[in-house]
């Protein structure tokens, strides 16, 4: 099925056939890159020592922020382009698509330049103190020039999902994860590379996915065709893809900032080890709601798609079912993760204090994973239709609204169990907060589905 087939099909295929076929590759592809941090920072935990974890815990904030360039773009484009699709505009469709490329190469290069010569400001602002600093600033030098290939393949990711790929867009993630798991036993214990070699397997694994994505564009399978015109900035795609993509942005940012914040309190209450107890929790959060994540992103060329075409009843039930399935899913991995929690722990260290420390801090911050499904869905659902502002809010309030505040306060009076207690009540509020949103914008869906059926 060529891709302006595939692109159809979210109007007229079943649903839960449509969602399935979206999510479970995405799923499958998030759930490798958890097992690939989980992997990496077991080698870390144990040829390095609980410091190599507090440096990643330290430095992948910042990755993450990064790399949100690319996610952003790619998330805000896509939108575009899907909605493009749906009202069978290839030349937007083309345009966006070229745009895509020109923002994400141009701002993640930059980026990367800058970090070169402000490494050890960087790495002191996210926390990287004490006996951190050292194998922190190791990794750090080597993962740098890695950001652009990163936010590439952030960016075509989204797109290859968009133009109804999912199989292949999953690989993209596949690729970094079984990059890493390779190369990380053969650099950090074969070779004794310790925090560089965990880092040259990290960048290495983000130039095996750029390389895997770019091959699939060059080979036409997208069904996109560019022109050179495509690739000079468009102010009105410009604009519109960073006001969509600005949701996606913020939220990155947005848990950059809460990093930076959070592994200064971590050190401040607990010291070195503080930080190495959050970088096993750390690990696990992606692996925690890698099916919500799944089901977030299946859903969004879907919910575009059927936009576009002005099919409201199927919108407002890919919402519902989105909801539903990926917090059923959530549930099933909240029960693994609270039955043998001492089990995982011990994975990543023999240090017993930090295992002591360590289970009842994951207990504690994974106690309301499940419910966060509504608030990325909604968030999600917003960017899907166009409507930047509302996908902000939502996107901000887990962060900027609880969190941030949360860590802040609670640790005065709390200690170290201040910060773990954050977690759950921020999913709760975040969750309410959406929970709101949607039940307004669900009734206003019905309104248009009954106004359609007039004569």
């Amino acid at each position: 099925m060529s891709s302006p087939d595939r692109s159809r099909a979210f109007g007229t295929e079943p649903l839960v056939k449509l969602l399935r076929q979206q999510a479970v590759p995405a799923a499958v592809g998030i759930l490798m890159l958890s097992i690939y941090g989980i992997v990496d920072t077991v080698f870390v935990g144990r040829w390095v020592g609980p410091d190599g974890i507090g440096a990643i815990t330290v430095v992948l904030p910042i990755m993450y922020l990064f790399a949100s360039i690319g996610l952003a773009v790619g998330v805000g484009g896509s939108s575009i382009l899907s909605r493009a699709l749906g009202a069978n505009d290839p030349q937007r469709a083309a345009l966006s698509f070229g745009n895509m490329i020109s923002i994400t190469l141009g701002l993640s290069i930059l980026l990367s330049m800058l970090s070169f010569f402000f490494m050890e400001e960087i790495l002191t602002a996210f926390g990287g103190k004490g006996s951190v600093k050292a194998p922190a600033l190791e990794y750090f030098r080597i993962i740098v020039p890695g950001i652009p290939f990163l936010a590439w393949a952030m960016m075509a990711n989204n797109v290859i999902r968009a133009v109804g790929h999912p199989k292949v867009a999953m690989v993209t993630l596949i690729i970094p994860a079984v990059t890493n798991v390779i190369l990380d036993p053969i650099l950090i214990v074969w070779l004794d590379m310790g925090m560089s070699g965990a880092a040259l397997a990290t960048t290495s694994a983000y130039i095996a996915s750029a390389a895997f994505t770019a091959i699939f564009f060059l080979r036409g399978k997208s069904g996109i065709k560019l022109t050179a015109r495509d690739f000079i900035p468009d102010g009105a795609i410009v604009a519109e893809a960073s006001s969509l993509g600005s949701a996606t942005l913020a939220r990155q940012g947005s848990v950059s900032i809460f990093y930076l914040i959070l592994n200064n309190a971590l050190f401040a209450q607990g010291g070195e080890i503080g930080l190495s107890v959050f970088g096993i929790v750390n690990r696990f959060l992606l692996f925690a709601i890698f099916p919500i994540l799944g089901v977030t992103q299946g859903c969004v060329p879907i919910i575009g798609y059927n936009y576009g075409a002005e099919l409201w009843t199927r919108v407002r039930k890919i919402v519902g079912l989105s909801i539903k399935s990926s917090t059923l899913l959530a549930f099933i991995i909240f029960g693994v993760i609270m039955l043998y929690t001492p089990q995982l722990v011990r994975l990543f260290t023999t240090d017993e204090q930090l295992i002591k420390l360590t289970i009842p801090a994951m207990r504690i911050v994974f106690a309301m994973t499940p419910v966060i499904a509504i608030n990325l869905i909604g968030s999600a659902y917003y960017q899907s239709i166009g409507k930047a502002w509302p996908a902000l809010v939502l996107t901000l309030t887990r962060q900027i609204l609880f969190l941030i505040p949360l860590v802040l306060i609670l640790p005065r009076f709390y200690g170290l169990n201040g910060i773990w207690v954050s977690f759950p009540i921020a999913d709760m509020g975040a969750s309410a907060v959406t929970f709101i949103f949607l039940a307004s914008q669900l009734k206003q869906l019905r309104a248009k589905e009954a106004e359609a059926m007039l004569p």
